[in-house]
């Protein structure tokens, strides 16, 4: 029932999580934030069960913000995802599994560039150019596999989402009227401008 997506361009990407709190056939809220600062330069986006979402993503951001203290210095993307999907698969083996799913985005500064990482509840990481989680991914994953190329600048970018944003809000019978847009980059995390029902066509 809850839809995320995210676009790597290189020197930037772009992360989109619906922004709908629901509980079988009610909507408790409709400006839920489900992404996580990780680090200054590291985003998490997550959905799936609301506990388990909560729960697990402070438990990754708390954990690799003590691994900075400790060594005074950040985890680059790759080794947050693969810190991130070891945690997920042992919690996978126990009594208590986390039903989460995961994108996770992050700028490396050795690499001076942008990566982004797929996972999902199973622990299946996979680095990727475009991701989708949720229903919302049948209706996108074609428009980003059309349209996406690596080379755009923000605002091709932020236009490519907005087309998968209308797409999702024109099709899919759940009603997930906001999207919360970031962008990560050498700069940091950034809140772009939401993507609504009220200004998806603007």
């Amino acid at each position: 029932m809850e839809c995320s997506l995210a676009m790597n361009f290189g020197s930037f990407a772009l992360v989109a999580t619906d922004q709908t709190s629901a509980r079988s056939i009610l909507v408790m809220k409709e400006t839920y934030d489900k992404t996580y600062a990780l680090s200054d330069h590291l985003l998490l986006s997550v959905t799936g069960e609301s506990g388990d979402t909560s729960q697990f993503a402070e438990f990754i951001a708390k954990n690799i913000q003590l691994f900075k203290m400790r060594n005074g210095y950040q985890l680059s993307p790759k080794a947050a995802t693969n810190f991130t999907r070891r945690n997920l698969a042992d919690y996978l083996r126990s009594r208590t599994p986390f039903m989460v799913n995961l994108i996770i985005a992050g700028y490396d500064k050795e690499k001076e560039g942008c990566e982004l990482y797929y996972m999902d509840y199973l622990a299946a990481n996979v680095k990727v150019p475009y991701a989708a989680h949720g229903y919302g991914g049948f209706f996108t994953t074609a428009i980003m596999d059309r349209d996406y190329r690596p080379d755009m600048n923000e605002t091709e970018a932020y236009e490519l989402m907005k087309a998968c944003v209308r797409e999702i809000q024109k099709r899919l019978i759940i009603n997930l009227p906001n999207f919360q847009i970031k962008r990560v980059d050498k700069d940091g995390i950034h809140r772009l401008p939401d993507i609504t029902v009220k200004n998806v066509d603007n």
